[in-house]
């Protein structure tokens, strides 16, 4: 590959995640709309269901790959974890996201939405052994400050929208840590059982408690965001970090909820205040010291045999293939041996990605 080929893949990427970021930013003020003609737990079981249109290319190529998993093969123990992070970051996540947002602005929602990296830091320090070094700790609280100052910018109403928000947000960060520990399935083909269960779960509980009163119409525009901005949203993420690495791609997706403050004041005439800007300037300098920093915690790997996409150089895979480059994504029949490794990487951003 020549040296303009490769610049023209990184450009093509970027603009993925980017694209990426758009497209999840959109949902909060999109979800906010919608709230109009649907009850939290309807809206969310539409969403994740329409999440399963927009990551349908990848399990498409995947089963003419032959990289199609049995869910049944995975094991107990990923299979616990799996039901965690559907629980977690499918069911109750989304649940306290629209319940918040039902009562605040778009615009300080997309902002709040960033306590996530906190949840995800805060649990991994105390239940999963990460360690945090000084500047994250710093970028912990400058996020929190963000956080505390919107939901007293808010009014009485965004106390308990930042109470629901932050519930959100740990839910997804368990749902972060337990995905992460899934071996054996594909993050798409994760992301479509979640999407599936935990919509049917969360429509079926919205119908039970409320009646139906919603039209056809508005079910199919809630179908259709869930499929661009969770679903198509999550395909362009894990696509672009098989191009320029994990690490780049969240850095670029934490772009989100800038775009989501600006289709709020755009589309939805949400006007920004003196408190919004400065929490959104705290959470900028908060993620900048952010992304200074790894984050790492203790992966095991229990041994199976399997088919999946993978790169020799993810300190997964450490068979070799003579004149191969060890960044080369391809896939074949492997074995791996039990093993325990250290991660380093950023804390994840987005919990409806690779989750």
């Amino acid at each position: 590959m020549t040296l303009t080929e490769r610049s023209n893949m990184k450009i093509y990427a970027i603009v993925l995640a980017l694209l990426s970021a758009a497209l999840f930013g959109a949902a909060t003020p999109a979800s906010k709309t919608l709230l109009q003609s649907f009850s939290p737990f309807q809206l969310a079981g539409l969403l994740y269901l329409g999440g399963i249109f927009g990551v349908l290319p990848l399990l498409i190529k995947e089963y003419s790959k032959g990289e199609l998993t049995n869910i049944t093969t995975i094991g107990k123990k990923n299979l616990l974890r799996l039901s965690g992070s559907i629980l977690f970051g499918g069911v109750l996540g989304p649940v306290f996201l629209l319940f918040g947002l039902n009562i605040a602005s778009a615009s300080s929602v997309s902002i709040w939405l960033n306590l996530e990296m906190v949840a995800t830091a805060i649990l991994g320090y105390f239940l999963f052994k990460d360690q945090l070094e000084a500047n994250q700790w710093l970028s912990i609280i400058g996020v929190t400050i963000s956080g505390i100052l919107l939901s007293f910018g808010e009014g009485q109403s965004g106390i308990l929208a930042g109470l629901f928000i932050t519930l959100a947000c740990f839910s997804w960060g368990a749902d972060n840590h337990l995905a992460a520990l899934v071996d054996g399935i594909s993050p798409s083909q994760s992301t479509f059982w979640k999407s599936i269960i935990a919509g049917t779960v969360n429509l079926t509980i919205g119908l039970l408690i409320q009646p139906f009163l919603f039209s056809i119409k508005n079910i199919i525009l809630a179908l259709i965001v869930g499929a661009f901005s969770y679903g198509l949203s999550i395909t362009l993420h894990i696509a672009a970090s098989q191009q320029i690495g994990a690490t780049r791609v969240q850095m670029i997706f934490s772009s989100s909820p800038f775009f989501g403050i600006a289709i709020s004041s755009l589309f939805l005439k949400e006007s920004l205040s003196y408190m919004q800007i400065i929490s959104a300037l705290i959470l900028s300098i908060s993620l900048f010291i952010l992304f200074r920093a790894k984050h790492e915690h203790q992966h095991h790997h229990e041994s199976m045999e399997h088919n999946h996409t993978h790169r020799h150089d993810d300190k997964h895979h450490n068979h070799t293939h003579i004149g191969l480059p060890t960044s080369t994504r391809h896939s074949h029949e492997h074995y791996h041996e039990t093993m325990d490794h250290l991660h380093s990487h950023l804390p994840d951003i987005h919990h409806r990605h690779s989750h």
